[in-house]
């Protein structure tokens, strides 16, 4: 049964943005039973996590003699393992692949340096000046991505790995109000977290949150 890592005590307050629900969803999408190791942020920079993921950070996956880090690439894996999250047409499936690095190479660069603008730049006296042009870029994306996906469910036929990274990108624009502006992608961030599979995976992750605070 592979082995995943996770936050103790996640920075996401328990919202379920935490790179590692990009694993746990893939993993409840294909019925993979796992195991979590919590680590704390001193126990990532010391040389044992360090051994499986040079940057220090989390999510790892061990599996066997197997040892994987980026949550991108552990998904891939999981994904080209087991039925359910990569079509077997050639072509199809190669897209769904594309929609994979779309999501973390085109989307989520400009949702992040929004979001840690909102968290890190509050006070600094270029903000207000900065943050319309930090929001503009997500909107430039944000449109682009609406067009295509048009009045579709997903983003190429049957839900994919691709949807479950685009999802999971997405969802950290949930308190920035952008979604509201694109209807169409707030539906389908909510098609993606009504999956059954989400909704596990959402519960694990929160339940470490909880018990982390009640301790």
């Amino acid at each position: 049964m592979p082995t995943i890592t996770a936050f103790k005590n996640s920075p996401d307050r328990g919202r379920g943005q935490a790179r590692d629900m990009r694993v746990r969803w893939a993993l409840e999408e294909v019925g993979q039973s796992y195991d979590v190791r919590l680590v704390s942020f001193e126990q990532m920079k010391r040389p044992a996590h360090r051994a499986l993921h040079p940057f220090g950070q989390i999510p790892t996956f061990e599996d066997g003699d197997l040892a994987l880090f980026e949550s991108g690439a552990i998904v891939l894996h999981i994904a080209e393992r087991h039925d359910g999250l990569l079509p077997t047409e050639p072509n199809t499936r190669s897209r769904a692949i594309a929609w994979m690095f779309a999501a973390l190479s085109t989307l989520e660069p400009p949702i992040v340096e929004l979001a840690m603008a909102m968290l890190f730049e509050r006070d600094k006296s270029w903000y207000a000046e900065r943050l319309p042009m930090l929001q503009d870029r997500v909107r430039v994306r944000l449109g682009e991505l609406s067009r295509h996906l048009g009045d579709a469910d997903w983003l190429d036929g049957a839900f994919s790995a691709g949807d479950l990274m685009m999802v999971t990108v997405l969802r950290r624009l949930n308190t920035s109000g952008l979604l509201d502006e694109y209807p169409e992608i707030a539906a389908y961030v909510a098609r993606g977290e009504a999956r059954p599979a989400f909704r596990r995976a959402f519960d694990a992750q929160l339940a470490v949150f909880n018990a982390a605070s009640r301790s």
